[in-house]
């Protein structure tokens, strides 16, 4: 079965498993879903996630979720461009998330990072998903 969004499947995962308490989710596993994560865990959304290597070929992440005085830390997480509508903005037009609370993660040509890292670099590209 092939998805038509796989990294908003891996959002939603996140989002259902933040949403039945759970300490761990897994996924299906690619460089771009890595990425995304990678920033997240930088960003402290996430507790760590690692990649599990099957004899098939395939590889599955296994997400640790993170949560602060039984809450989990991640209040909003949303796809924005989507594979119907690609969003596409200017180094000067990164939106700022929930006034600076929260992050935007980018798809640039220097890889996939937070908005204020884009900001500094002077970059833009394709606003992946908004997290807050």
């Amino acid at each position: 079965m092939s998805l038509s969004d796989p990294l908003g499947d891996m959002l939603t995962r996140i989002r259902n498993a933040y949403g039945r308490r759970k300490s761990t989710v897994s996924t299906p596993g690619s460089r771009l879903r890595a990425r995304v994560l990678e920033v997240l865990k930088s960003e402290g959304y996430i507790r760590d996630y690692s990649q599990i290597d099957f004899d098939n070929g395939k590889s599955e992440l296994s997400i640790e979720l993170k949560y602060f005085d039984g809450k989990p830390v991640v209040r909003e997480i949303a796809r924005v461009s989507k594979p119907g509508r690609r969003v596409y903005v200017s180094a000067k037009s990164i939106p700022h998330v929930a006034n600076g609370l929260g992050i935007a993660i980018l798809s640039t040509p220097k890889g996939v990072m937070a908005d204020h890292e884009a900001r500094e670099q002077n970059v833009g590209g394709e606003i992946l998903c908004q997290v807050f």
